[in-house]
């Protein structure tokens, strides 16, 4: 009995965590990056290239970089003369990637530190915006996706990576009302219920 005492306290310390960061949005701190760093099934490198389609040459933003796991993929897929974009609330992740970037050979990044529903880009200056596992990060998400819309060039999109049993998981209806309300409409869908890659462009 003392084992299935023990297991049942420690799932339900675990659900009562979830839920906790669930109703508190956060980044995840530098120190525990060993979350973002775990393989990223369903929502893969592979499938949010066929979702994003990159082209050579365009501007790419991606939002809460973590440690890379898309990134220097994406400096890749514009390469040479495209650029990408980092923007992470914690430099130390910013940092990190970069370092990654430099042992790779890129040259095509660059960081930039700040708060999500407030970009420094200009208006229509960015080609595409990859968001993956973060809108639920960001306390006040529908502000964030303002600001995308803002920096989307016309004809421009944003691709939403969600895994579910990520505490901050963001369901497609959810994401498709709060891009409704920035201006950004569903165009395409890849995934299943367990993870999904969305693109949506600007109405």
């Amino acid at each position: 009995m003392r084992p299935r005492r023990l297991l049942g306290a420690a799932a339900a310390a675990t659900l009562a965590a979830a839920l906790w960061w669930r109703k508190n949005p956060s980044a995840c701190p530098y120190g525990q990056r060993f979350w973002v760093e775990a393989p990223h099934p369903i929502i893969t490198r592979e499938r949010l290239r066929a979702v994003l389609r990159p082209q050579p040459g365009e501007r790419l933003l991606e939002i809460g970089v973590g440690t890379g796991y898309y990134s220097l993929d994406l400096a890749e897929w514009v390469a040479p003369e495209g650029r990408l974009e980092l923007f992470d609330l914690q430099q130390e992740f910013l940092d990190h990637v970069m370092r990654a970037a430099a042992e790779r050979g890129l040259a095509n990044l660059a960081p930039t530190r700040g708060d999500a529903t407030r970009l420094p880009f200009e208006d229509a200056s960015v080609d595409a915006v990859v968001l993956t596992a973060v809108l639920g990060e960001i306390p006040d998400g529908a502000a964030a996706l303002r600001e995308v819309r803002r920096v989307l060039k016309p004809g421009g999109r944003l691709v939403v990576g969600e895994l579910f049993g990520d505490p901050h998981f963001t369901t497609r209806a959810s994401l498709e009302r709060m891009g409704a309300a920035a201006g950004l409409q569903l165009a395409e869908r890849s995934g299943n219920w367990f993870g999904f890659f969305a693109r949506l462009t600007p109405q």
